[in-house]
């Protein structure tokens, strides 16, 4: 959770009000030094990363899913050399969103169950 943009204004109202140093404020405010400085530079925090994929390219993957539509993520991911995640966020950001599994679900089969046969102490 991030501070509001009321309070980081007020934390440097008070620092150039009494001249307190960044260390000072640090102290007082309970923030990190390294936040204030973030803070100076840019007021308004984040909301979003703006960083394109830089190691899957976009239009390969876009081919790759067309030629091999019902490929494994893990195939996918060897294919790319990166990892099954990476993968995943990159068919995400495309809208391909479908879940595989490696093996067939036992539940799904009807009539083969068997109940254990337990031992009767007589």
């Amino acid at each position: 959770m991030s501070y509001s943009i009321d309070y980081r204004q007020r934390v440097f109202e008070i620092k150039e009000r009494e001249g307190l140093t960044f260390e000072e404020t640090m102290k007082r405010f309970g923030v990190g030094i390294a936040t204030l400085f973030r803070w100076q530079k840019r007021m308004e925090p984040r909301e979003k990363r703006n960083k394109p994929a830089t190691k899957i390219d976009m239009e390969r993957l876009k081919k790759d899913v067309k030629k091999r539509a019902d490929a494994y993520l893990m195939e996918r991911a060897e294919r790319f050399q990166v990892s099954v995640s990476g993968m995943y966020y990159a068919l995400k950001r495309l809208g391909i969103s479908y879940k595989k599994n490696s093996a067939s679900p036992q539940g799904g089969r009807k009539g083969t169950y068997e109940v254990p046969a337990r031992n009767k102490a007589v």
